[in-house]
């Protein structure tokens, strides 16, 4: 069974599974309010992967939906700030094409009511109007973020359709746009290039924007190059990347180990014990035409790089010299399946991964090995970005540059409160840091 890691909320390890023949459908008597909430209650029941920890007896009729449901059941597990309820076609529409509706950015306070664009996706709405990377939010519709932070939040004004944009760019100078969402088209992989790091020797960097199956075309044309060139010491730029498919970070853990770790473990996956024997696998590194024969990984991280990112990066760990340079990562080591029922998806955090040894108790984040800042002002992967220094100063040396951050280190991705955490899916959360 192949696995989905969705990115959902800060990212989320997900298996796709469809139901089985007793899914409600749409326009049956099964898809009543009572009958979803009914759905949701039986298979929080069965799947959920701290199912030993919800009440014995709920009565569907205390809650108003299926989604406020699903909050109760998931209260009683701290962790989980994972499990949620989608439109299946978003969902799939997502996954599979690589698509959202959207403005086409990603955002982060980097102080109280100072919020930063991280990232513009390409030919996106945000890119036409001319949002940019670093750039500023003064107002939106006229109104201050302060204002909208103190009412209903930012993500609410980034559900409107439309939104009037008073930016600052980085040279200081103001832009005002108007912008409507539209269908966005990520590209999983943004930039990569071969590094000429002297003496011969070839550095491969790619920055990978979310695990989709679109990336499969995109790492059949750099990891060739890349073993064309006789790379061995790979960045894979993870910063903002939040998760997606773990089919797809299961590719690039063949990419990446397939010659090193040929037929031995990559992940571990555990169900709850109602589910465990039939569901609990293991995954193991398979060879392909390309894998790199690797000697050093970096990865380029934040605090909002999570789930299927840090399966490879702790999937890794075991076999090769991996090195995490930015900063630590989210702390995902769970997953979801997915279950579909009258153009819904429910996705309840059902497994835990591991990696080789056995170690998937990272709920904290991989620790970072090498702090960088990352500076908004700067492009990602530019030779002055300060984590390229750092990745290529450890590459070079064997040990971490003396840096320290200062002035827009931005807050950590984990701040759940800062960065009011949606449940409700990928497809238009651009003020979460986490595609």
């Amino acid at each position: 069974m192949r696995k989905l890691m969705s990115l959902i909320v800060v990212a989320s390890l997900s298996a796709c599974s469809g139901g089985g023949s007793d899914v409600p459908q749409t326009g049956t008597a099964a898809c009543t309010n009572d009958g979803q909430k009914q759905f949701v209650l039986d298979n929080m029941n069965a799947w959920y992967l701290w199912n030993d920890l919800l009440p014995a007896s709920v009565d569907i009729g205390d809650y108003a939906s299926p989604e406020e449901l699903l909050d109760f059941l998931t209260s009683f597990q701290p962790l989980d700030k994972f499990s949620f309820i989608n439109s299946a076609a978003a969902d799939s529409q997502f996954f599979g094409e690589g698509k959202f509706e959207g403005f086409g950015f990603s955002s982060l306070f980097v102080a109280t009511d100072d919020l930063r664009l991280t990232r513009v996706f390409s030919g996106s709405p945000a890119d036409m109007g001319g949002l940019g990377r670093g750039q500023k939010f003064l107002r939106l519709n006229d109104r201050t973020i302060a204002d909208i932070q103190a009412n209903e939040g930012i993500g609410a004004v980034f559900d409107l359709q439309t939104l009037t944009f008073e930016m600052q760019r980085v040279d200081g100078s103001i832009l005002t746009t108007t912008i409507t969402q539209d269908i966005v088209t990520i590209d999983p992989v943004p930039q990569w290039r071969v590094i000429d790091a002297g003496n011969g020797r070839n550095v491969g960097y790619m920055e990978f924007a979310t695990f989709i199956s679109t990336a499969t075309p995109k790492f059949e044309t750099v990891f060739a190059a890349f073993k064309a060139a006789g790379v061995n010491d790979v960045i894979i730029d993870l910063r903002y990347n939040g998760g997606g498919l773990v089919s797809t970070a299961e590719l690039m853990g063949d990419y990446l180990g397939g010659s090193i770790a040929r037929n031995l473990i990559f992940s571990q996956t555990e169900f709850n014990a109602d589910r465990a024997s039939a569901n609990n696998s293991i995954e193991l590194f398979e060879f392909i035409a390309d894998s790199l024969s690797l000697s050093r990984l970096i990865i380029i991280a934040t605090q909002g790089t999570a789930s299927a990112s840090e399966l490879v990066t702790n999937g890794m760990i075991p076999h090769v010299e991996v090195t995490i340079v930015g900063d630590r990562t989210f702390g995902k080591p769970v997953g979801q399946i997915g279950l579909e029922f009258c153009e819904k998806i429910l996705r309840p955090t059902s497994f835990r991964t591991s990696n080789a040894e056995g170690f998937g108790d990272f709920f904290a984040g991989l620790p970072v090995d090498c702090v960088a800042a990352d500076d908004l002002t700067i492009a990602v992967g530019n030779d002055l970005d300060p984590n390229m220094i750092a990745a290529m100063t450890y590459l070079d040396t064997g040990a971490c540059p003396v840096s320290s951050l200062q002035g827009g280190q931005a807050k950590a991705a984990s701040d759940l409160e800062s960065l009011q955490l949606d449940r409700r899916g990928p497809p238009h959360r651009e003020y979460l840091d986490a595609f």
